[in-house]
């Protein structure tokens, strides 16, 4: 018996819908993360891009347990001596971008290269309810009902 390896070609993608408005940051980046690399399909090959679209709206709904909404930080250095900056996750989703916390959150679980980044570009994240890939019919992938935890209680 031979170890299945899928081709480039054998692979057939699929684009799938999901609505952040109440969910939970990490739970939702790492079933978005398994979507995006191909691990949900049973030709999953770790070399080969088998993974499908995923195009999520209201990101700026995400929610977060405990008090990381105010003490999580994103960090980054400008280059310069003394450089360092941060941001909480608060002042980016009340700033111009909030679907930055979610990108953030799902590339920190892709892997780091150039598969990863190719797999990292069927991703589409809007902060608000519309989106362009009507044409693409994406299938409406309902997260919250997989477990009472992906859902945040307000």
């Amino acid at each position: 018996m031979k170890t299945f390896s899928a081709k480039p070609a054998d692979v057939k993608r699929k684009w799938f819908l999901l609505d952040a408005e109440g969910l939970v940051l990490g739970r939702l980046a790492a079933k978005i993360a398994t979507i995006l690399r191909g691990k949900h399909k049973t030709i999953y090959t770790p070399h080969i891009d088998t993974g499908d679209n995923v195009v999520v709206v209201n990101a700026s709904k995400v929610h977060l347990t405990g008090s990381k909404f105010d003490k999580k930080n994103y960090y980054w250095h400008t280059g310069y001596p003394g450089g360092i900056k941060s941001r909480s996750v608060r002042q980016v989703l009340e700033g111009s971008f909030p679907e930055r916390v979610l990108q953030m959150a799902v590339q920190r679980m892709m892997p780091k290269g150039p598969l990863g980044r190719d797999q990292l570009k069927k991703l589409k994240v809007y902060s608000g309810p519309e989106h362009p890939h009507q044409a693409q019919s994406p299938e409406l992938l309902d997260f919250a009902v997989l477990n009472k935890k992906n859902r945040r209680k307000s």
